[in-house]
């Protein structure tokens, strides 16, 4: 079957749409300004300005200039910027939509705006102002226009993502600024009330066509990539067994995690904590999984590794309940940051199978990993993290520890692909990942995709402090929302990147040798020191319960990967490793 897919609809709609607005506001006002020139029907508004100037006192001159400064073009603008800046940077995930609706609005309402005032000459009322005037017409206010388009934003995504009693607050402190403003204007002899009436609607018209734009998605009729098949949802009276993590998932959290799974019809709920001798808790002990249709996860990534070891193969769905440090298995497949509104979308979704990585080594376990496995500086930086800063800064501990190891020595190490020639190369870091982005949306590993059947890797390795700032630039710039595509990093045609400091590859095995013992780890989770590292893919070995496929949150964010196998949930049969040959982006030296 194919599921509600879901694709933005094309720029020039929208497009079309805020012109149409501009045409329109621009024939209301000549509208307006004749019918004021005629003296009807608009003859009582200068009577309510003048009685609004005749009741001025110190404490409303006050207060209506605190609005009016609230309104003003420079706060508007660097309140906007503040607030985009904050949406791209604080939350774990960017709200790169959140960011391009609210700056897209307070943009195309001041467009909008000066469009108008260039056709239409509308005269200020006829009474003492208490501001200076700017050149531009009375209508429509700027003032009011550019308040509602700022804070009138700002509430809708406050509905759209706040949580608890703050929400309905805090939206209703920021929708009753635009008014407050259009009060405040007719006082101070600024604005007719028709004027502020049209600011409200430009402003109003701009919000709903760029939340249309941003905020909102269509499905298309239909759609063929990979990794788009489903397996229809959970009916009523569904069994469950949950995985908790006890210092992730608190017991308030436990409890509501409990009061929604009841809500979705779970008839049976089966309850087990994690530890450090078992980090699936007792999902590894049980010798069948036949009174289980689902296994709802409540921790970070090293749980939700833990427990896709167990599970992959077996043709039991895994939900995510993420309340970990990273997520980032969570944020790669289109979950939202919250706990329960993650797993509530998640329990009104399908099944979906997603690529898992079997890693072995020397002094190593052989076990299974989702997100990625690394060696070198990330290893050691995910080992050094301290728990108390992981504790109460989240994923910001590691950038403390990442300082800590910039100056390590490279590692000389050898690379086979998919068991093809010995590639000889040096790095600071290897990477090898199922999924590609991680905190702040940095996108580490740009092809990388959880149903593409293959594996992608990226070497590290920058020289003195030029080369460190050419990654690092390279991979902020990718996490910019108005960035432009990059060839796909599958392909081998881009060759190394940042001047040589990144090189990537794609293949579904991955072979490592190192001249000394590394540190390692897979998930976030430490391993031992040593000196091999080998990966395989396992293509669709896991079944995900998810709102939407992982192929249509990769397609919003990068080109799909091409060549990548399909992940139909036909078996729960352990699938085979593939054999491919690997890709590669050519490099300087090889053996």
């Amino acid at each position: 079957m194919t599921t509600d897919e879901r694709t933005p609809a094309p720029w020039w709609r929208h497009g079309t749409l805020l012109v149409g607005q501009a045409v329109a506001m621009v024939l209301l006002g000549l509208l307006v300004t004749y019918a004021a020139a005629d003296g009807r029907p608009l003859a009582a508004e200068d009577g309510i300005v003048r009685a609004l100037a005749a009741h001025r006192g110190p404490l409303a001159d006050t207060v209506t200039a605190w609005l009016s400064t609230a309104a003003s073009t420079e706060m508007v603008i660097g309140l906007a910027l503040l607030c985009v800046v904050a949406l791209l940077v604080a939350p774990r995930v960017p709200l790169r939509a959140e960011a391009l609706f609210l700056g897209a609005s307070v943009a195309a309402q001041s467009a909008v705006f000066l469009l108008v005032t260039a056709f239409v000459e509308r005269p200020r009322p006829d009474v003492e102002r208490l501001d200076g005037a700017p050149p531009t017409s009375s209508f429509p206010s700027g003032h009011v226009g550019a308040s509602a388009a700022l804070y009138g934003g700002l509430a809708v995504l406050a509905l759209r993502r706040l949580r608890g009693p703050w929400r309905l607050i805090a939206a209703t402190l920021l929708f009753l600024v635009p008014p407050a403003v259009a009060l405040s204007r007719m006082y101070r002899g600024m604005h007719h009330p028709s004027d502020v009436v049209g600011g409200l609607l430009n402003a109003t018209s701009t919000l709903l066509v760029m939340g249309s734009a941003f905020l909102t998605e269509r499905a298309p009729a239909s759609d063929t990539r990979p990794g788009t098949r489903a397996v229809p949802g959970l009916t009523t009276g569904f069994r469950a067994l949950v995985v908790r993590h006890p210092l992730s998932c608190p017991d308030d959290l436990a409890g509501q995690i409990r009061t929604l799974l009841d809500r979705h019809g779970c008839a049976e709920q089966q309850w087990t904590s994690t530890s450090a001798e078992r980090p699936c808790g007792e999902l590894a002990g049980r010798t069948g999984l036949d009174g289980v249709d689902l296994v709802v996860v409540c921790g970070g990534d090293g749980t939700v590794q833990a427990c896709a070891d167990v599970l992959s193969g077996t043709g039991v769905p895994l939900a995510l309940a993420p309340c970990g440090t990273g997520n980032l298995l969570a944020r790669n497949l289109g979950l939202p940051t919250d706990t329960l509104t993650a797993l509530e979308e998640a329990l009104e979704g399908a099944d979906f199978g997603i690529d898992v990585g079997r890693l072995t080594g020397d002094g190593l376990t052989p076990a299974r990993f989702t997100v990625m496995v690394g060696a070198g500086f990330d290893a050691a930086m995910v080992r050094d993290a301290s728990p108390a800063l992981k504790a109460r800064l989240g994923w910001p501990a590691y950038a403390l520890s990442a300082a800590r190891h910039l100056g390590d020595p490279r590692m000389r190490l050898t690379l086979r692909l998919d068991g093809g020639r010995p590639l000889r190369r040096s790095a600071r870091m290897v990477a090898i990942g199922n999924v590609g982005t991680l905190q702040g949306g940095l996108e580490l590993l740009p092809g990388a995709r959880p149903d593409s059947g293959r594996l992608e890797v990226v070497l590290l390795d920058p020289h003195g402090p030029a080369g460190w700032l050419s990654a690092l630039t390279h991979l902020a710039a990718r996490a910019l929302p108005w960035r432009t595509t990059d060839p796909d990093p599958a392909s081998g045609d881009a060759g190394p990147v940042a001047g040589g400091a990144l090189e990537y590859f794609t293949a579904s095995r991955v072979d490592l040798r190192f001249d000394r013992p590394q540190a390692r780890e897979a998930d976030g989770e430490v391993l031992s020191d040593g000196t091999r590292l080998s990966v395989a893919v396992e293509p669709s070995a896991l079944r995900v319960r998810l709102p939407r496929s992982p192929a249509s949150v990769v397609a919003d964010a990068v080109p799909a990967v091409t060549g990548g196998a399909p992940s139909p949930l036909t078996s729960p049969s352990l699938p085979t490793v593939g054999k491919a040959e690997g890709s590669r982006r050519p490099s300087a030296v090889e053996t």
